[in-house]
């Protein structure tokens, strides 16, 4: 009989996959070719096509890049959404993206908007609004279980997104891990997109 993990181990797991995850990551080679590849894929799924309004994370880091397909997304017609953390209250709150010219670098050298557009009301987005989401994070596993930076940022997000919005994560494959341990409140992905495949996820049940 097998015991279950207690929340100490879960969380040393959790602690250890972070951190391969985030080496992994760092470590991969042409990031921005295989960041374009990525994206290229995303914005040819069904559901990008029929989303009229999609959320695009910025990356940050050693993140699946996305800035640099942010224009072609602003050309396609669609109602762009980027999000931006409140420092605050350390939630995320969402921007509709018009012009890259909207964007500035701030903390960490993150692109993210002017901070004089954001309480503007016609730039404010609420999650509900969303059609398609697409989430980033450090570790994934083929059922779409997700790990973030162990803030939850995007937990509490997710979690207003309406359930009909698919939540489509980007991934490099070298973060990808055969399992990653979950908690009762962290959400799963409904696909996971990775230079190599799409793997189907669970989402949220």
């Amino acid at each position: 009989m097998t015991t279950p993990a207690k929340p100490d181990d879960v969380h040393a797991i959790k602690t250890q996959l972070r951190e391969q995850a985030r080496k992994n990551r760092v470590g991969q080679a042409n990031k921005d070719e295989i960041s374009k590849q990525i994206c290229a894929a995303f914005m040819t799924l069904p559901e990008y096509v029929k989303a009229k309004t999609v959320m695009f994370y910025v990356d940050a880091g050693s993140e699946v890049r996305t800035r640099h397909d942010l224009p072609a997304a602003l050309a396609s017609g669609k109602r762009i959404v980027v999000p931006y953390c409140i420092v605050e209250t350390n939630e995320l709150e969402l921007f509709l993206l018009e012009e890259m010219s909207e964007l500035v670098e701030g903390a960490y050298k993150i692109l993210e908007p002017k901070a004089e557009l954001r309480n503007l009301p016609a730039k404010r987005v609420q999650p509900e609004e969303l059609d398609l989401v697409m989430v980033p994070g450090t570790a994934f596993d083929p059922s779409g279980g997700r790990m973030g930076q162990g803030k939850g940022y995007y937990d509490r997000l997710l979690a207003h997104a309406r359930a009909d919005a698919p939540l489509i994560a980007l991934s490099f494959e070298c973060q990808m891990f055969p399992a990653i341990p979950v908690s009762a409140h962290d959400v799963f992905m409904d696909k996971v997109l990775t230079e190599k495949q799409v793997y189907l996820g669970r989402g949220r049940k």
